[in-house]
């Protein structure tokens, strides 16, 4: 019988950390610049950062990382559900860089891909 409740923890604990992450939504973008833009983009992803500062909205972690090449951009983002992504794209300051980015002639257009969390060693969004 012990193994039966240890079996039935397990599920359950396991379906309480499924429903609590359920709706999170983890975003990874990969795409390279042309050299000679490589600083403007920096300049709109670090406008984006203090506008988000600004906010200080919980359901939304967003950070910005530049490759060894220099030119090369990786964002990887964590929102807490469908809304919060949709208010990050929402920002005059994400619109700004979104469309400058499109006009720059990149190198390498962007591929976004969505992410499941397997394990953390933090915890997200409650």
């Amino acid at each position: 019988m012990a193994g039966d409740n240890s079996d039935h923890f397990e599920k359950t604990v396991t379906i309480i950390t499924l429903k609590k992450n359920a709706d999170m939504k983890i975003v990874r973008v990969v795409y390279t610049t042309r050299p000679e833009y490589a600083e403007t983009n920096k300049r709109n992803i670090a406008n984006i950062t203090a506008e988000l500062k600004a906010l200080n909205h919980p359901g939304i972690k967003y950070a910005a990382y530049l490759l060894p090449d220099g030119k090369t951009f990786m964002h990887f983002d964590q929102f807490e559900n469908e809304e919060d992504h949709e208010l990050l794209t929402s920002l005059d300051s994400f619109k700004k860089f979104a469309a400058e980015l499109a006009a720059s002639s990149l190198e390498v257009e962007p591929k976004l891909e969505i992410l499941s969390l397997v394990a953390s060693s933090e915890d997200f969004f409650g």
